[in-house]
This record gives structure tokens, sequence and C-alpha cells, in this order.
């Protein structure tokens, strides 16, 4: 998949607390894409970042974006996280 023009990705996370409390989010859609943070929202949020800068690597060197990147479409569904 081309990605020479700003497009929107859906990226699947896996998000797991580690032993110090925390929480680290990985992607295997996106390989190299690995956050870590306080919260889970926190860890999603850096995520994010993270994944915007490499598809802005691929970006910068013409590089097809991995063959498991889905583009987001118009309408889609999320998960969200909800503490009580």
């Amino acid at each position: 998949m081309d990605c020479s023009v700003d497009q929107a990705f859906a990226i699947r996370m896996r998000v797991e607390q580690v032993e110090d409390g925390q929480f680290l989010a990985t992607s295997t859609d996106l390989p190299g894409l690995v956050a870590h943070g306080r919260t889970a929202e926190e860890a999603l949020e850096i995520a994010a970042d993270v994944g915007r800068r490499l598809l802005g690597s691929y970006r910068e060197h013409d590089d097809p974006v991995p063959s498991g990147m889905r583009t987001l479409g118009t309408v889609f569904e999320v998960d969200v996280v909800v503490t009580s």
C-alpha cells in the first residue's frame, strides 16, 4: 500500500499491564510500534504518536506501508477503555 499521501490507518494495538503497574502497547500491524505509559490511555496516546512518526518515515523514504495495514473508512468501530 502506498503511503505517499496523508491517509488514516486503523492499527490494532495490544495493551498489557507490566510488572511495575504501567502499560505497554505494541502492534504487529506496524512493526516497531512500541509505547509505554502510566495508564492504558497514556500508552495508546503515545502509540498514536509513534505510529504517526513511523508512517511519516515510510512516506519520507517512499516505502510501502506493511501489508497488514488497513485504511480507515468513514465508519469504524473502536473499543474504549472505561474505568469505574
